[in-house]
């Protein structure tokens, strides 16, 4: 049988970062981040970095047995922003070019339910 594992994708304005896990997401068995793979601290969140970053998981994972992956997308959400950054579809993109089989893809960004009160008392703030 093959072995399954769960690809975590955080993508944000500033950086990506691709956690590959077991099937139950106990153990870990790669996790890189756009920042680790580009030189220039300007480039974390853009496309390439995560591409790349994406690559190398994604080639741990195969070197440690992984088949076949489900995704989870997640952005900063609650009170930030609910889209993933620029970084996510070129991650994605490079996980189902390489070996691995990939089967659901999910977002899981956390969504509020009613979240705090907003800052400048009763009456708004007043300029």
């Amino acid at each position: 049988m093959a072995k399954k594992g769960i690809v975590n994708i955080y993508s944000s304005f500033n950086n990506t970062i691709i956690h590959i896990t077991d099937a139950t997401g106990a153990e870990t068995i790669s996790r890189i981040s756009a920042g680790i793979v580009t030189d220039k601290g300007r480039l974390q969140g853009s496309p390439f970095p995560a591409m790349k970053a994406a690559k190398q998981a994604s080639a741990e994972a195969l070197e440690k047995g992984i088949e076949k992956v489900d995704i989870k997308v997640r952005a900063p959400g609650g009170s930030k922003q609910k889209i993933p950054g620029k970084g996510t579809q070129p991650a994605i993109r490079a996980i189902s070019r390489s070996e691995l089989d990939v089967g659901n893809i999910e977002d899981v960004t956390p969504v509020p339910h009613d979240g705090v009160r907003a800052k400048g008392g009763k009456r708004g703030r007043r300029v």
